[in-house]
């Protein structure tokens, strides 16, 4: 029976490449895929992975339909055997419920790659949906690392090395500029729970590490 599997992660657990290696298995074999993705590292209309590995993509905007969408491919003549969605979590509910009734109606395996919560530890729409709709939700076995070596489980927002915690859900990473400071360098980092409830990054541990003792230590007592 076709599926909707939802495989989540923190970022850095390899969602991009098990989709472009999805991609790859099935198309080896002589299967089309339709392969959709938002807001790609590597443009408008690309699927990519951090190990430089890329694709050509849909770009799934806002307000597309893909249940139409798949609808029209196939009906200008063109073949879809299983559709890939990267970057589900930037999607509205009601397009995860496009790509349940694509499943349901065209029997078609759909499968959508995601980080499941944002920089506030709040659950993506996109994300949430997917949760309560797919057949099956994968956690990504690849184990992201925080800064410590711990597992990372959480996605921290920093600006200029410091993690943030109020913002817009969405903002693209590695970016120069924000809304409250043009100069300031957007970024993202995985984080334990440990590190993200104290708001402690890469940076500001290495800051800390490298700061004089508080009580220097008297060698005449």
């Amino acid at each position: 029976m076709p599926e909707l599997v939802f495989f989540s992660g923190t970022m850095d657990c390899g969602k991009s490449t098990l989709a472009l290696q999805i991609e790859h298995n099935r198309s080896s074999r002589g299967l089309q895929g339709m392969i959709y993705s938002r807001n790609d590292r590597a443009g408008h209309g690309r699927l990519s992975s951090r190990l430089g590995l890329v694709t050509e993509a849909v770009e799934a905007a806002d307000g597309m339909d893909f249940y139409a969408h798949v609808i029209g491919h196939l009906s200008a003549g063109g073949r879809v055997d299983y559709v890939i969605a990267d970057e589900a979590q930037f999607l509205a509910p009601e397009q995860v419920d496009q790509l349940a009734r694509v499943v349901d109606d065209l029997e078609l395996d759909v499968f959508a790659f995601g980080i499941t919560t944002d920089f506030r530890s709040k659950l993506f729409p996109g994300s949430q949906r997917l949760v309560e709709l797919a057949d099956r939700v994968e956690v990504l076995q690849v184990e992201a690392l925080c800064w410590c070596g711990a597992r990372a489980t959480h996605n921290a927002r920093t600006v200029d090395g410091r993690m943030v915690v109020e913002g817009a859900q969405v903002v693209v990473g590695d970016v120069v500029g924000d809304v409250d400071s043009p100069q300031a360098e957007v970024g993202y980092e995985v984080l334990c729970r440990r590190h993200h409830r104290r708001r402690q990054t890469s940076a500001t541990a290495r800051a800390a590490a490298l700061s004089p003792d508080v009580l220097p230590v008297d060698g005449t007592k």
